[in-house]
């Protein structure tokens, strides 16, 4: 398949490229240089695979990470500005997603404003919770401070996709012993699909009703969880202990889209699509930690109909991201 968009594929800037070191330590020197490419090698692996376009985003956890909030600010400036840039040299062929410093949510509030209104890009990537002040203070963004900036990303009618980090070490007494459980083998898609369900649970989409939402890795697990959140021990008829309305499954139908970076497991894109339909599922590959050629020949063969294929490959993306393709 020609034309395909691929939109969870990262890049880095100097000062964040450190924090991709732990997710490939002993291919370092090619890996640093995927992340701080843009023009060539990515390029080339596009033209190869049939990828028109890349919407790209800063690495993780980046941003995230950085507990001083003047700097999380500055450097979420400084990384938004310079992948404009890049985007302004081949708009045909790649978009971007914001950079934001949540650490501040007025802060995240006008950056994320300037990106889409300034600088024409088409939603943010943010790599879970924030850390504030210090390295153990963290936040997650169903809190109510947050709703004042929940309201900007309504306003501005921009897709929102929440992206994983590993949770901090101080957390992570499971995984004693089993550290090769971190990371996207595992860890990710913990730690993130509990702050997805936070988000839903707290009556976000009660409050923001046209909220979008992007899950990378085929949703984080959710899709197959979802009966089970929802008919919890169902003969008891007890009911749910969360703010939101409705069930969970409402909501991530109707407010959340999926991707298949890091994931090209057809049956799990099969179920996804049962799950979601296939309108809300896109293609990605999670450049340049998983490979184009491989990601690309996946979906191009993948046992689905044309027509899902065509839409999960290129089309989803288009109308989602409101990208000037036809």
């Amino acid at each position: 398949m020609q034309g395909k968009i691929a939109l969870e594929e990262h890049f880095a800037i100097e000062s964040t490229l450190g924090d991709s070191h732990v997710f490939g330590s002993h291919v370092w020197k090619d890996l640093s240089h995927r992340l701080l490419d843009i023009q060539e090698t990515r390029l080339g692996e596009m033209d190869k695979h049939g990828i028109e376009m890349m919407i790209l985003s800063l690495n993780a956890p980046a941003i995230q990470a950085i507990h001083d909030v003047k700097t999380a600010i500055a450097t979420a400036r400084q990384a938004n500005d310079a992948l404009a840039g890049e985007v302004q040299k081949r708009p045909g062929r790649f978009a971007a997603f914001a950079a934001i410093p949540m650490q501040d949510p007025d802060a995240a509030a006008v950056e994320l404003t300037r990106c889409v209104k300034d600088l024409g890009m088409v939603g943010a990537l943010v790599n879970g919770f924030s850390q504030i002040g210090s390295p153990e203070n963290v936040t997650y963004y169903d809190l109510p401070q947050y709703r004042a900036f929940w309201r900007t990303v309504e306003a501005l009618d921009v897709p929102f996709y929440l992206h994983p980090r590993n949770p901090l070490p101080s957390w992570t007494r499971y995984y004693e012993g089993h550290s090769w459980m971190l990371g996207p083998n595992w860890a990710f898609a913990a730690e993130t699909a509990v702050h997805a369900l936070r988000l839903i649970g707290s009556g976000l989409f009660d409050e923001c009703p046209n909220l979008k939402m992007v899950l990378g890795h085929i949703g984080e697990g959710i899709p197959v969880y979802l009966w089970r959140i929802d008919n919890r021990n169902g003969w008891m008829k007890a009911p749910h202990k969360y703010p939101a309305k409705h069930s969970v499954a409402h909501y991530f139908r109707k407010h959340f889209h999926l991707t298949t970076s890091g994931n090209f497991d057809t049956a799990a894109l099969v179920n996804a699509i049962s799950v979601m339909g296939a309108e809300r599922v896109m293609f990605s590959v999670d450049w340049p930690f998983e490979d184009v050629g491989e990601g690309a020949q996946w979906i191009d063969t993948a046992e689905i109909g044309e027509a899902d294929r065509i839409q999960v490959g290129r089309t989803n993306a288009i109308k989602l991201f409101k990208l000037p393709l036809r």
